[in-house]
């Protein structure tokens, strides 16, 4: 199969930074490679190599003669003076390109809501980039090049693209952080770090799972060097006037071997800082009706939040997700209703703006004069400088201005300066936006220990079910439901025209049947089984999923709470209160091992 761009002994640098160095690759016809790595290390550069926006410092791209080559750049070319319909459609009239069933999808999922005959220059930010992707899909290019085309779009729209992109025949190189649609549509998936490109087979979760397998076959030859560099070390030490006699040949062998330390790689490490303690009370929305504009975002809907809730919200482009964030943080107030916080409340809301308020601002100035000294979960004190350190902020970033920061740094800043106020319910608005994966990991595995309440809006389908336990949904009519199927269940009812909530009193979507007999199990216990197959089976295994996660997370923070009690035997105050979170966990574990039982007896 011959290749239709090859790399050969590529380098590429930027002032004294090497992104590349001496690349050699190649991307063959039909093939699906997905391309990851940190923020700056070389991934969009990679991508300007192949289309021959950039040329090489040294090294060679070809391309195959007569090929057809469509790049989607974070760049935005569209003509502002024209029409949505002259840049995605040509000018051609509705019975001209509706008769296409290709274009004819294409427009009803990337345009919906946008009218064919605005012009461009009258368009937000993420209609722009629909544009951009819609006009890129409708030409009949060989290869495809795509820098983040999940950004702006809805997890519906995210899994239609994923199917649209493994019909085509072309062959794609994909940059995204987006995880789940990397493991759905590639085939190969390649690494950018420290100058060089790894190759893997399969997507994401087989990426993820060579890596920590040449991580742990390095682990090992790393180990098995550090060995031999000791016997070494202690043979050119022995005393001195047998130096001089020493074979020249042994020496050079432990020079080698001093000389092979492989470099540091930036550490990146959410601190779990101290949390304030939260009551039984967190946020309650009772009859509220949520009007913006003409739009009814939401209407009679009642919606309670308790303690250690992991709640994420799916809905579509403008069914008022960010609103119902707003509407919770307390920066907008119901049309109708109340909103309810608790007195315990400490709240922090990562809104999706990353501009900072004094551009000329310094980085480090900015953090101390929040707090010079931060005391961490376990006790431990660290200045300004060494969380921002653990932040991935180094060397002269550390006094970069905000205004100079790219847009995933300026995000990492955003989340440290918010958890410096210790807050107990996290409100987190796309916060996957701007973050490369080795980032979105470090943040992940931060918010599995992170014992507060927390509520996700995200079009990352991977994020989104790694961090929440619950899945809600904006269907657009004024209701919010809870999807017991997650983003799968309501991928479903979207195709089925958003049917699926019954709404009761007040608006609110009545619970599936199964938590019914969950909430009482005493009533004709005898007909408590679900049906094999049916929706109440689904909803019980999804019951029991969500509960083990809860329960696992109780008993990690139990672990910590013990830990944290031996550790301040003298300290009776912190003690008490200690002990007080203590049996808090233990009775919502009990609660949770209960629903876990009623569950699975719906399932024997």
């Amino acid at each position: 199969m011959s290749n239709l761009v090859n790399l050969e002994k590529v380098s590429k640098s930027f002032g004294i930074r090497i992104l590349l160095d001496e690349v050699s690759l190649g991307v063959g016809e039909g093939e699906r490679i997905g391309v990851v790595g940190r923020n700056g290390d070389g991934k969009t550069t990679l991508l300007n190599l192949m289309t021959g926006r950039e040329e090489p410092d040294t090294g060679r791209v070809s391309r195959s003669r007569g090929l057809y080559l469509g790049y989607l750049d974070q760049r935005d070319l569209l003509d502002d003076t024209h029409t949505v319909r002259e840049v995605v459609l040509g000018g051609k009239a509705d019975h001209e390109w509706a008769a296409d069933a290709t274009t004819r999808e294409v427009v009803e999922v990337l345009l919906d809501g946008i009218s064919l005959d605005r012009v461009v220059h009258g368009l937000s930010g993420g209609e722009r980039r629909r544009c951009s992707l819609a006009k890129l899909l409708l030409e009949p290019d060989d290869l495809l090049i795509l820098d983040e085309p999940t950004n702006h779009l809805d997890v519906e729209a995210i899994a239609w693209l994923a199917n649209h992109l493994k019909r085509r025949a072309s062959a794609l190189v994909v940059v995204t952080h987006d995880r789940w649609f990397l493991d759905e549509v590639c085939e190969q998936t390649w690494e950018v770090h420290d100058g060089v490109i790894d190759l893997y087979e399969g997507g994401y979760a087989a990426f993820v799972l060579a890596k920590n397998e040449r991580m742990r076959q390095a682990s090992a030859s790393e180990q098995r060097r550090q060995n031999l560099m000791r016997k070494e070390l202690a043979w050119l030490r022995r005393g001195a006037p047998a130096r001089t006699s020493k074979p020249k040949f042994r020496i050079d062998a432990a020079n080698e071997l001093i000389a092979d330390e492989p470099p540091p790689r930036d550490r990146l490490a959410l601190e779990r800082f101290a949390t304030q303690r939260l009551g039984k009370d967190v946020v309650d929305l009772e009859d509220v009706d949520l009007v913006r504009g003409e739009r009814t975002l939401l209407r009679h809907a009642t919606w309670r939040l308790g303690p250690g809730d992991r709640v994420g919200i799916v809905g579509v482009n403008g069914a008022g997700k960010t609103s119902v964030l707003s509407l919770v943080s307390g920066i907008l107030e119901p049309t109708k209703g109340k909103v309810k916080r608790g007195r315990t409340v400490a709240m922090e809301h990562l809104t999706q703006n990353v501009t900072p308020e004094d551009p000329m601002a310094r980085v480090l100035t900015e953090i101390e004069d929040i707090r010079r000294i931060t005391r961490t979960a376990s006790g431990q004190e660290l200045t300004a400088s060494s969380m921002l350190e653990r932040f991935g902020f180094t060397g002269d970033r550390l006094t970069a201005r905000l205004g100079d920061l790219s847009g995933g740094e300026r995000r990492r800043f955003q989340l440290l300066k918010l958890l410096l106020s210790e807050p107990n319910v996290l409100l987190l608005d796309e916060p996957t936006n701007d973050l490369d994966i080795e980032t979105l990991a470090v943040l992940e595995d931060f918010l599995d220990g992170w014992p507060g309440t927390l509520i996700v809006v995200s079009h990352d389908r991977y994020f989104l079910e790694r961090v929440t336990d619950s899945v809600w949904a904006l269907m657009g009519d004024g209701t919010i439901g809870m999807l017991p199927g997650g983003v799968d269940q309501y991928l479903e009812m979207r195709q089925k025209g958003g049917a699926g909530f019954e709404t009761g009193r007040a608006g609110l979507p009545q619970p599936p049947v199964v938590e019914e007999v969950a909430q009482q199990p005493s009533r004709n216990p005898g007909n408590a089984k679900a049906k094999v197959g049916g929706a109440d089976e689904r909803a019980a295994r999804k019951t029991i999923a969500r509960v083990e996660k809860q329960i696992a997370r109780l008993l990690a923070r139990e672990t910590v709470l013990n830990a944290e009690i031996a550790a301040v035997a003298d300290d009776y105050v912190a003690m008490g209160r200690l002990a007080e979170e203590l049996s808090a966990a233990q009775a919502e574990r009990d609660g949770l091992e209960l629903e876990w039982l009623e569950a699975s007896a719906l399932l024997e």
